[in-house]
């Protein structure tokens, strides 16, 4: 980076596993990439005791204008971007870690209609989803027919309430479909472990959350790893099917290499000037 440019200074809202190896990595690497870290916001702000310098510590997010953030990344829960994602787009362009947050038609209208207003960019991080940049190419060229995509983990993995954790319960011995139908009457019931399925859904939006489909699994083989499978369909024939083995502690809701995978999503993330963009 030249000694004039600017660093784009980023916010981090969420300080779990994910939001404390983002604010490691800005901290250790984010000056030889031209990013700084501009606040951290946790829902308990004792977390950050210890760890985060007190002058970095974001105490409400209705104040985020006052922080003056280039980019700022949830990676906390979808009821953040649900709640905030408007004034954050008004603030600065606003990476959603949690894209389970946009299978609610109102909040993805709100979400993109605001990125329009202000001219900031609505980044969806590709994490786990394998070929999300061809998917997004081959639905703005008309191509797209149809499109699943499948995530199987140990059932530690998941953090399920109501049916879905019961279904999970009896996976201690076999393989077991949670769930299997559109994106969008999924992500309400496992808003924390379908995200890879949202992106999908953002990469494909002449499909959407209506018409991409999702097929979730209990597995307690996968004692130590998660499979996420995409099968692409287009015109003429063509197909693609995919399947990404992503390592993971046991019990762990995110893969190790999805960690990376966000951390590359956002040195993606330079301004792209009011549209959705998958990064």
């Amino acid at each position: 980076m030249s000694g004039g440019q600017k660093k784009r200074r980023v916010g981090i809202v969420g300080y779990g596993h994910l939001g404390q190896y983002l604010v490691k990595q800005l901290r250790d690497n984010g000056v030889q990439h031209g990013l700084e870290l501009a606040f951290v916001w946790n829902r308990d702000a004792r977390k950050l005791e210890g760890t985060v310098p007190l002058e970095l510590r974001l105490a409400k997010l209705t104040n985020v204008l006052d922080w003056h953030a280039d980019i700022i990344v949830e990676v906390a829960h979808p009821c953040i971007a649900q709640e905030h994602g408007e004034s954050f787009l008004k603030a600065a362009d606003f990476m959603v870690g949690s894209p389970t947050a946009l299978a609610d038609v109102g909040t993805e209208q709100k979400l993109r209609e605001a990125a329009r207003r202000a001219g900031h960019t609505l980044y969806i991080p590709s994490g786990a989803l394998w070929g999300g940049q061809d998917i997004q190419r081959l639905d703005r060229g008309g191509m797209l027919q149809a499109l699943t995509v499948t995530m199987a983990k140990h059932p530690d993995s998941f953090r399920l309430g109501g049916h879905l954790g019961e279904l999970a319960k009896g996976a201690r011995q076999k393989r077991v479909v949670l769930y299997k139908g559109p994106v969008r009457q999924l992500c309400p019931l496992a808003p924390n472990n379908v995200n890879t399925m949202a992106a999908a859904c953002m990469a494909a939006p002449s499909l959407g959350f209506d018409g991409v489909q999702g097929c979730l699994i209990a597995d307690p083989v996968l004692s130590n790893h998660h499979v996420v499978e995409t099968e692409v369909t287009g015109l003429g024939g063509f197909s693609v099917h995919t399947r990404r083995k992503n390592p993971a502690a046991s019990g762990a809701v995110t893969g190790e290499a999805t960690f990376a995978a966000f951390w590359s999503s956002l040195l993606v993330c330079q301004g792209h000037g009011g549209q959705v963009f998958l990064c």
